[in-house]
């Protein structure tokens, strides 16, 4: 008889070794999504492949443990990769890069002691449900051409231009045009096993998920093609490629910190640019993986932002590119099962031990299994549900994540989000205006037309509150009440204090209470 699953209570983690059957499993799931990540970013970054894989370990490992959050992923990011790339020419090499990303983590570190985490509370709903829609879309886009055989791109390009010079949807008709039978039967039937398992029997073996087990049923398929009919098989860069250098030739690939570039003050911008691009993709993959969470539980953002920045100094330190919070892994460990910190941790051992001893066995992978997988993880954060609530909850929800969605499809993923949120900005600040700046409470017919002011009265208060003065009546009696406002702009202060002067010459009793004078600035 199966053991029952441990069960935390609502908005906390289980004890680390609690829910080991459920996350040691996933870790596993989330390790051969990550392998390849690692190293295409390391590729698209123009850095050592191992700098990837360096990255991943400490993002698993390290930030893993320090992290207050049960089920973000952390390693080397896509959306870092033009500043990456960018930095490493400009600096002069990736030893003299290291430092700062050193320096980027110490930032990220300060940034956490001042209780800067709070940023990411500040992006609305409606943009980081976009955001998951949209690497959900994107997943499935770039997904396609691995899927059908076609790798011209590395695992984990997400940008609309890829590495080839094609764009998205280019690349998927080339894929199209030149398709292999043995990566389509391994992407389709990974993908079938995957939505028939949770309707099976086979949703009862705990130790084996469902993505683990089409990674599995694809290498098995593709070895029996070498086997039987070698012309479909697949071979050579259609298959995960891990160096194959032992423990000696690892170590001696790994790079190491050119101290002396802290002399250049280009290192230092670098770091500053890394520091806060950094803090923003983990603070916003934070959150979406706190949406993600079954049991919804609120990681801490202050402690994110500490445990990435040690996270990037240590990386940094060991040769690595630097390291965010990652959606894309984040939801392959939701979608496992992972119940707790350590699915994250033990990926990072996994990555260890591939690159010590695994790398010929990894190496027959096809990278269409891994395809399926992310094809399903994709659908799952773009479901039609997610796209029907954000229409249900009006305009001024929907329009902002329709954007973020577009906007991330044809740019990369922290442009796409800016995007979002100048809309999203756009229509809280049109709602503010359209708000009454001032509420009457006098009866009908009243003889004393009396207004009360909000508990804050802004610019964007300004426009309203002068259509409403503007509308007043000659010889009418109003009195305005502020007793109850904690807070006036001074930009709607000067509208109420100068209405005085238009209320004389339209013969209007116009009285204030509790509204501050102040001296109001000339024009000229």
């Amino acid at each position: 008889m199966s053991t029952p699953a441990v069960s935390a209570p609502q908005g906390e983690s289980p004890a680390l070794l609690a829910a080991w059957r459920e996350d040691l499993p996933a870790s596993v799931v989330v390790f051969l999504v990550a392998l390849p990540l690692c190293l295409g970013v390391a590729l698209a970054s123009g850095a050592p492949l191992l700098s990837g894989v360096v990255a991943g370990i400490v993002g698993g490992i390290v930030v893993g443990a320090a992290s207050g959050s049960p089920l973000m992923v952390s390693g080397p990011a896509a959306g870092l990769t033009a500043i990456v790339l960018a930095g490493i020419t400009q600096v002069g090499g990736f030893p003299r890069f290291l430092p700062a990303v050193i320096l980027g983590g110490a930032m990220q570190v300060a940034l956490g002691a001042a209780r800067a985490g709070v940023i990411g509370y500040y992006f609305p709903s409606s943009v980081i449900k976009g955001m998951l829609a949209a690497i959900g879309l994107t997943l499935i886009l770039k997904q396609i051409p691995h899927a059908v055989g076609y790798d011209a791109d590395y695992e984990g390009d997400f940008a609309f231009v890829g590495a080839s010079g094609e764009n998205t949807f280019g690349a998927i008709g080339s894929a199209l045009a030149q398709v292999q039978p043995g990566a389509i039967a391994v992407a389709c039937i990974g993908v079938a096993l995957m939505v028939w398992w949770p309707r099976s029997p086979m949703k009862q073996i705990r130790l084996l998920p469902a993505p683990l087990a089409a990674v599995a049923l694809g290498v098995g398929l593709n070895e029996l093609l070498l086997a039987l009919e070698p012309t479909f098989a697949i071979r050579g860069t259609h298959l995960v490629t891990l160096p194959t250098t032992g423990v000696g030739g690892v170590l001696s690939q790994i790079a190491r910190p050119d101290w002396s570039a802290l002399r250049d003050q280009q290192v230092w911008m670098l770091a500053a640019t890394l520091g806060i691009v950094a803090s923003l993709e983990s603070l916003l993959s934070l959150e979406a993986t706190n949406k993600l969470d079954p049991d919804k539980r609120d990681a801490p953002a202050n402690r994110e932002l500490f445990a990435q920045g040690i996270g990037n100094m240590l990386s940094g330190f060991l040769g690595g590119l630097p390291v965010t919070g990652v959606i894309v892994r984040s939801s392959a460990n939701v979608d496992a099962g992972a119940r707790s910190r350590l699915s994250a941790i033990a990926h990072g051992v996994w990555l260890i031990i591939a690159v010590l001893a695994l790398a010929p066995v990894l190496n027959r992978i096809p990278l269409a299994a891994l395809a399926a997988v992310l094809l399903v993880t994709g659908f799952k954060l773009t479901t039609p549900s997610l796209w029907k609530s954000a229409w249900r909850l009006g305009w001024s929800h929907f329009i902002p994540f329709a954007v973020t969605i577009v906007a991330i499809l044809f740019t990369d993923l922290l442009r796409g989000i800016a995007v979002g949120l100048v809309v999203g900005i756009g229509f809280i600040i049109a709602e503010h205006m359209r708000r009454p700046a001032l509420t009457k409470v006098s009866p009908p017919g009243a003889v004393l037309t009396r207004y009360v002011l909000p508990d804050q009265v802004t610019f964007l208060s300004k426009s309203n509150l002068m259509q409403t003065l503007d509308a007043l009546p000659a010889g009418c009696r109003v009195e305005i009440d502020g007793r109850k406002t904690t807070r006036f702009d001074y930009d709607a202060l000067e509208a109420l204090l100068e209405f005085r002067d238009t209320a004389r010459s339209r013969n209007i009793d116009y009285r204030l209470v509790g509204i501050p004078e102040t001296a109001l600035t000339p024009a000229h």
